[in-house]
């Protein structure tokens, strides 16, 4: 059974930094892709960020390019995204996601992933 466990989000302050944590069960992570997506209450679940598994290579949508940043460490089973010059519209629900067939493409400026589990999600507020 894969579980993907979503932590670290919070309260921060605009211009502020967070960092996200996925830790993956039932499967080796070592293998696999990873995604991040976020959702506001209304709205679709959006794709914001993708690491490859062997490799390392990175994805992001055109609203985080140059503020995210995700890795990842296999001998802990996790992934991470580091969030920097946070801004009010980064408020969401943040996921991360993987899959057996994960797929990742860009379209316009915005970044549309293909997966079969996630997590739960943490929250992330941007507020003064």
């Amino acid at each position: 059974q894969v579980q993907l466990v979503e932590s670290g989000g919070g309260l921060v302050q605009p211009g502020g930094s967070l960092t996200l944590s996925c830790t993956a069960s039932g499967v080796n992570l070592d293998t696999y892709a990873i995604g991040w997506l976020r959702q506001v209450p209304g709205k679709e679940r959006e794709g914001i960020s993708y690491i490859s598994s062997v490799e390392g290579t990175t994805m992001y949508a055109d609203s985080v390019k140059g503020r995210f940043t995700t890795s990842r460490d296999n001998s802990k089973n996790t992934a991470y995204l580091r969030m920097d010059n946070l801004l009010p519209e980064d408020t969401a629900v943040y996921y991360c996601a993987t899959g057996d067939n994960f797929r990742a493409a860009a379209v316009g400026n915005s970044l549309k992933l293909e997966y079969e589990y996630w997590g739960q999600g943490t929250q992330v507020t941007v507020s003064s």
